[in-house]
């Protein structure tokens, strides 16, 4: 195994161990947090914040390089407007999160653990990743 997949690997690991340790993997903790009307947790918010102060704090840290930690050229973001596509698939992520309890990241650690509700998730989301390539690829021959 490369260095690059170690470090996706051993990344992966730690990011599902702590999805699972902090319960974001639960989707009637993160329901919880959408239900501001009933019995509202307000622990996610204290994850997310927790998320967003390391995202800033390695943000920051990488801007300041050319090349990763493994020696890979730094290819971080450059875009900073806001367009329909993003607008409409935040609206749609949003939307598939309220829904399920679900994202991405927690779904995978939930397979893992055997949840069917989270198989389902992840084969609906497999399915309309599949069908946004279909109309990609049909948008760039037209």
């Amino acid at each position: 195994m490369n260095k690059q997949n170690f470090s996706a690997l051993l990344v992966g690991l730690i990011f599902g161990f702590g999805l699972l340790v902090s319960g974001m993997a639960n989707p009637d903790k993160v329901l919880s947090f959408l239900d501001l009307a009933g019995a509202w947790d307000p622990s996610l918010a204290l994850v997310m914040g927790g998320a967003v102060l390391v995202g800033l704090i390695a943000f920051t840290a990488a801007g300041k390089r050319q090349h990763s930690f493994l020696g890979e050229p730094m290819r971080l973001p450059t875009k900073s407007s806001l367009d329909r596509r993003l607008v409409l698939g935040s609206l749609g992520f949003g939307v598939g999160w309220g829904l399920a309890g679900f994202c991405p990241g927690p779904a995978l650690v939930a397979v893992g653990a055997g949840e069917i509700k989270a198989m389902v998730f992840v084969l609906s989301m497999l399915a309309g990743m599949a069908l946004f390539e279909l109309i990609e690829k049909q948008k760039q021959t037209a």
